[in-house]
């Protein structure tokens, strides 16, 4: 009776007979309905990640639809299986929290299960970084799918899309010049159709490394959700997923240190999101390699931005798929890339990009190298006494008026106290002051939320103020914009040199020297140091008390350390 595994035979459940084991699985295969036939075939398994919780995958029950169609045509079992979705905006505190919870979960039943490779279905912020870091580690071969930005809206014959615009217009609303009546209709026409962020945010960075990488399809990263085009890359996709299978191509073989760098060259010519870093990260610490942040000032000097996106420019990522895409903009800095980097397709890079030829490119979104958007790399990597460890500034999306300054420190000492304080006619602030979020890094009980984007208070914002330097140990949203220093590392809460900002210090940003420091003397902060400082209780139970225990700081990719691989 036994016969050389087959799909569904993969990583049989131990009763101590594997006759018995496979009888039994076949069994309660069947009475799902599948054929003798159907059961001999390869399996590819689709990580599934739909929720009433998360707006940006609410197309997936269509596209999940197209894979099996490509998965079956190329003849092969497709088998979809749930895994967590995290939908950035219904998460508390933060979906940060909860990205290596689904990472966990992605690998893991990746490994448990029986397939021959499997399709990764995500589309929003967290949940491509958590797939991709799954799939690593369990190095079964994978394919990403990603779900796609979402179309604009229209306000007043305005294009509009979450969630830079909302972001915007936020900002006037508070400065008063947007009325209640105006900012109740934007709310409904920011985010229209289903898919991710319209704008260069974290969830289209995100799909443009896992390209970038090698792990998802050729020209499929900025296809707009709702776009035909989107379901022609799901069953694409799926065929792929087949041929995959058969060739035993695994993630290690795929992300390496110089696909790795690949990445970090697009995200610079892309003006991506800054949280991208982390992700990126903890991607590679998962492979066994590590992201240098001199590393990342090195390929950001000699990259240019060449994307025309909000929140960094104009456009939007209908506009960049329109426009050429991926295919376009890499081919720009083709002499940048390592083209020798495999891709799931089986080609290297270079041979991707020699296939395509070339094709039309819309300039107005893809600028040629010659012309870039800017000179430099949109992202740059500071250090410093405040930041031993690194920090992060996207200087495309920051006033330059601002790259050399010095201030003085209006301090927050958390959310709470930033929520209370920042609207306060009282508060002794100034368009030139910088202000300091203490306690809102990975260690932190609010586990490193996107609230790195400082509001400006109100009584500056009514007086025209629209930017001024910002710095805390927060992340920011890859929609936002502005003179923010984020990722202080190591953060508040872990006793890092942040915590020792009092009210009134002078602190000096230079994006030339790339240093942010606090400009207080050695022999003070050392009587700060002994001072008692703010305390949090630890979780006791549950996967908080995980996180408490095993996170890793920003540099490492907010990752737990028991789950990156020794190099």
């Amino acid at each position: 009776m036994t016969k050389k595994p087959t799909g569904i035979s993969h990583g049989l459940t131990n009763y101590g007979d594997f006759d018995f084991s496979i009888y039994l699985r076949r069994s309660f295969a069947k009475s799902m309905g599948y054929s003798e036939e159907a059961l001999e075939k390869p399996v590819i398994g689709i990580a599934y990640t739909p929720s009433g919780f998360n707006n940006c995958h609410r197309h997936f029950p269509e596209l999940l639809d197209a894979v099996k169609r490509g998965v079956l045509a190329a003849g092969a079992l497709p088998i979809d299986f749930p895994t967590i979705s995290l939908g950035e905006v219904f998460l508390s505190p933060t979906s940060l929290k909860f990205r290596n919870l689904m990472a966990m979960d992605t690998e893991e039943m990746i490994r448990a299960q029986p397939m021959d490779a499997v399709v990764l279905m995500g589309g929003c912020d967290k949940t491509v970084p958590a797939q991709i870091m799954g799939a690593v580690s369990a190095n079964r071969p994978a394919i990403q799918l990603i779900g796609g930005p979402m179309m604009t809206g229209r306000h007043r014959g305005e294009r509009l899309g979450a969630c830079t615009d909302c972001r915007r217009f936020w900002a006037s609303y508070r400065a008063g010049s947007v009325s209640d009546e105006e900012i109740n209709i934007v709310e409904g026409q920011l985010a229209v159709t289903a898919g991710s962020c319209a704008v260069m945010g974290t969830a289209s960075t995100m799909a443009c490394i896992a390209e970038a990488l090698g792990m998802t399809l050729p020209g499929t990263a900025a296809i707009p959700a709702v776009h035909a085009d989107r379901l022609r890359a799901a069953e694409a996709t799926g065929v792929a997923a087949v041929r995959l299978a058969a060739s035993g191509l695994t993630p290690d073989k795929i992300v390496t240190r110089e696909a790795v760098e690949n990445a970090i060259r697009v995200l610079m010519a892309i003006g991506g999101s800054t949280n991208a870093v982390i992700h990126l990260a903890a991607i590679a610490g998962r492979a066994g390699l590590d992201v240098s942040l001199k590393r990342l000032n090195e390929l950001s000097d000699t990259t240019p931005v060449l994307v025309n996106l909000k929140p960094v420019g104009n456009g939007y990522m209908e506009d960049f798929h329109s426009a050429g895409g991926m295919g376009a903009l890499m081919r720009e800095i083709k002499d940048l890339l390592h083209l020798d980097a495999m891709t799931v397709t089986g080609e290297t890079l270079g041979e991707r990009l020699a296939g395509e030829g070339a094709t039309w490119v819309d300039r107005n979104y893809v600028s040629a190298r010659g012309t870039p958007l800017e000179p430099v790399g949109g992202l740059v990597a500071l250090y410093g006494n405040l930041a031993p460890g690194g920090a992060i500034l996207k200087r495309s999306a920051a006033d330059q008026r601002l790259f050399e300054h010095e201030g003085r420190a209006i301090v927050f000492t958390s959310l709470e106290d930033l929520s209370k304080r920042v609207d306060d006619p009282d508060l002794d602030i100034t368009a030139d002051d910088i202000m300091v979020l203490q306690n809102a890094g990975p260690n932190a009980p609010e586990c490193m939320p996107e609230a790195g984007f400082l509001p400006i208070p109100k009584k500056l914002a009514k007086a025209g103020v629209k930017d001024m330097i910002r710095i805390s140990d927060a992340r920011m949203s890859g929609t936002a914009y502005g003179t923010v220093v984020l990722h202080i590392t190591p953060d508040s809460a872990s006793g890092g040199p942040l915590g020792l900002v009092r009210n009134g210090d002078r602190i000096r940003l230079s994006i030339k020297n790339r240093t942010i420091d606090l400009m207080v003397d050695e022999a003070t902060l050392a009587k700060r140091r002994a001072e008692p400082r703010q305390t949090f209780e630890k979780p006791t139970r549950g996967y908080a008390k995980l996180f408490a225990d095993e996170i890793t700081g920003a540099d490492l990719g907010c990752d737990f350390r028991f789950l990156r691989k020794e190099p």
